[in-house]
Order: C-alpha cells, then sequence, then structure tokens
C-alpha cells in the first residue's frame, strides 16, 4: 500500500456562493489526485479512462467528510491511500490537509472503485498495471 500526495490551491471555481469549496467538489479533488497518482505510477491516462479500453473501473460507492472549510486561494494537500480489497475492487482513503500544517485536516473522502470488462459489463481482476500501483509499484519504462 502506497500513499501519494497531490498539493494544490483552490480556485474560485470550486468555490459556492458562501465562498467555501461546493460539497461535490471535493470529489473532484479527489480525482485529481487519483488521476495523478496514475500517472505518476506510469499509467498512461488517455487508454486507462478510454471507453474502448480492456477495462472498465467505474467507482461504486463515495462517502466525505467536511472537517474546516476551504476557500479560494487555500494551499492543500491531498493525501490518498488505495488498498485492494478482492481480487477485482479496490478502495482509496483521501486525506484533505492545510498544505503548511499537515495535522490541520480539512476533509476525509473515500472511493470504492470495482474493475470491469466495458464490454461484458461484468467483474473482472485487476490488471497487472493497477496491482503494481497499488502495490505502490511504478511502471519499469516511465513510472
Amino acid at each position: 500500500m502506497m500513499a501519494f500526495t497531490l498539493r494544490r490551491v483552490i480556485r474560485f471555481q470550486e468555490t459556492d456562493a458562501a465562498g467555501v469549496v461546493y460539497f461535490a467538489n471535493l470529489l473532484a479533488l479527489c480525482h485529481e489526485a487519483y488521476e495523478a497518482s496514475l500517472a505518476h505510477a506510469g499509467i498512461a491516462l488517455k487508454p486507462f479512462f478510454s471507453t474502448g479500453g480492456n477495462i472498465a473501473v467505474p467507482i461504486v460507492h463515495t462517502s466525505a467528510d467536511f472537517y474546516q472549510p476551504m476557500y479560494c486561494g487555500d494551499a492543500i494537500a491531498v493525501t490518498l491511500t488505495p488498498q485492494q480489497l478482492s481480487p477485482h475492487s479496490f478502495e482509496i482513503t483521501y486525506v484533505v490537509t492545510a498544505a503548511d500544517s499537515p495535522e490541520k485536516v480539512l476533509a476525509k473522502a473515500l472511493t470504492r472503485h470495482v474493475c470491469i470488462s466495458p464490454t461484458a459489463r461484468a467483474r473482472q481482476p485487476l490488471t497487472l498495471e493497477l496491482s503494481r500501483w497499488l502495490k505502490g509499484e511504478q511502471e519499469a519504462d516511465g513510472g
């Protein structure tokens, strides 16, 4: 199991009329960290997320908890930790903190994913590249 951290700044477009991050945008931030962690591990994002690929990895469950407001201009760190649940599924826990104060937890989230065949829509085992990603291994040729 590996952890990956994405650091970024909250953008105005991610906030609501009250000036805080709109609740659904927390999941967008988490997904951005997920994509960055896959790329960091050497997984090519275009084929991975393509509808014509060999697998699809839909999110089948999500949850989120908010502890502190996040405002436009706030520097944050999104740390994700994936964990394999079964031969065909995994979940990712996300902890969002203030970038300059890792002990200041702003939010937590979870996404659960299932690996399926995009044509048959039936569960299938995780690919080798996903298994490597879950273990924190990078691709030999590009990670």
